[in-house]
């Protein structure tokens, strides 16, 4: 077997740059079809004729596979590097528009989802990997946090060219467009994307400080691993914190944002899209400021930020759906911004699972700390359209402020579990590392 050159990177900085900048560009085509039915969710209920149950399943099924997904991704990234499988994840999205383009049924329509939930989980953790094996191992961090800051920008695009181009032609043609330009990059990342720098024969990651070579590793272990890290109150922290941050600006942004705005608060489609793209304009703005706070404040980040936050969303979410009748424009703004503040805040959770467990299970301690902002977005999207359905307003020409207001009270409930989790899982971690004396003593 050959060995792994010892030596710092020695790639030109451009061809790390132009790997990334492929990889990065896949990675904005993907948030642009992961988040395709929200900014369309009003259009997908009249040509499918679905209820709110059934638009919201569309989106539960697809964050269900997405996040089923993760283990075997990581499993074979291990074993074949990312290029091959960013490409067959481009593949799967694609196949996953078509199918949605050409749909006649809620059936066909809901394994298009499934094809794009699939495809759409290879693409981040890929790229990550693409970060680990091009660049030094210290600018790492920053590319990491790079990445899902220019990630974020597929929001947009799915929000307003998308939906000016279905209102402008045809639901085939507009998930048509987007199935072509899967197959685009599907092109561009077999051409230009490689596992690692010419110059290694293996996915190493390269400290140019130190000299020191790591083998770069995806996969979350199983069985044991799993169970050593929720046995640490730090990762059940990380959990329950990735848990309760994230979920509602993403139900918001998924699918009950555009619904919400334009059939409830009975704004036109410019100023609902204008909401929409304050949110994920502030989420990009945050997340280097709330990622430096985290950085100065590491034993107060719960306490300082992440609580804060979820306050934040859950006093502006009140006030909104308490109002007698619509609210006014500026305070929905306002709703954007705060809801914004909880993927910034969910990055947190990932620092409570890098500093409470050791390096060989760290990718287990990710994974499980990921899932929980996943199970709290299927939860919330699922009963918002549950309780519409209940309500008899579960479509379009049905929607109203008040089902609206009923219906958004789900969130309440998993708010309140999981800051009652952050504080006792907080607690137990400070007990651990020796912050706090252990009353059973």
């Amino acid at each position: 077997m050959s060995q792994v050159p010892r030596s710092p990177v020695s790639t030109p900085e451009w061809r790390a740059w132009l790997v990334w900048s492929v990889g990065v560009a896949a990675y904005v085509l993907a948030i642009t079809n992961r988040t395709s039915l929200g900014a369309v969710g009003v259009e997908a209920a009249d040509r499918f004729q679905a209820d709110a149950s059934t638009l919201a399943l569309f989106a539960v099924v697809q964050l269900a596979v997405y996040g089923g997904m993760q283990i075997p991704i990581g499993v074979l990234l291990d074993r074949y590097g990312s290029r091959p499988i960013m490409t067959i994840g481009m593949l799967l999205m694609a196949a996953g528009q078509l199918t949605m383009a050409l749909s006649p049924s809620v059936g066909i329509a809901i394994f298009a989802r499934i094809l794009l939930g699939a495809g759409d989980a290879a693409i981040f953790p890929a790229v990550l990997r693409l970060v680990a094996t091009w660049f030094p191992a210290q600018r790492g961090p920053i590319m990491v946090q790079f990445t899902g800051i220019v990630g974020q920008a597929g929001q947009l695009i799915a929000l307003v060219p998308l939906a000016a181009l279905l209102h402008a032609t045809t639901w085939t043609i507009t998930f048509g467009s987007i199935a072509g330009l899967g197959v685009l990059f599907a092109i561009l990342v077999a051409l230009i994307i490689r596992n690692h720098p010419p110059e290694r024969n293996a996915d190493v990651t390269v400290n140019t400080d130190t000299g020191v070579i790591r083998v770069v590793t995806s996969a979350i272990d199983t069985g044991v691993g799993i169970r050593a890290a929720w046995a640490h109150p730090g990762t059940r922290l990380a959990f329950w914190s990735h848990f309760t941050s994230p979920f509602a600006g993403t139900a918001f942004i998924l699918l009950w944002g555009m619904p919400f705005l334009t059939a409830a608060q009975g704004l036109d489609t410019a100023h609902a899209a204008g909401i929409i793209s304050v949110y994920v304009i502030a989420g990009m703005v945050l997340g280097p400021v709330i990622g430096d706070l985290s950085r100065r404040l590491p034993n107060y980040r719960s306490m300082a930020l992440v609580l804060p936050a979820v306050g934040v969303q859950m006093l502006a979410w009140v006030v909104v759906i308490a109002l007698p009748g619509p609210a006014p424009l500026w305070l929905l703004y306002i709703l954007a911004v705060a809801l914004a503040t909880g993927g910034p805040a969910s990055m947190i959770a990932f620092d409570h699972a890098r500093t409470h467990n050791p390096s060989h299970r760290l990718s287990t301690a990710t994974g499980v700390t990921n899932a929980g902002g996943f199970i709290a977005a299927l939860i919330a999207i699922f009963l918002i359209g549950l309780a519409l359905d209940l309500q008899g307003a579960g479509t379009p020409a049905t929607y109203s402020l008040d089902a609206f207001r009923v219906a958004f009270l789900m969130p309440i409930p998993l708010w309140a579990l999981g800051v009652v989790f952050i504080l006792i899982e907080r607690k137990r971690t400070r007990i651990r590392i020796g912050l706090d004396p252990d009353p059973r003593r």
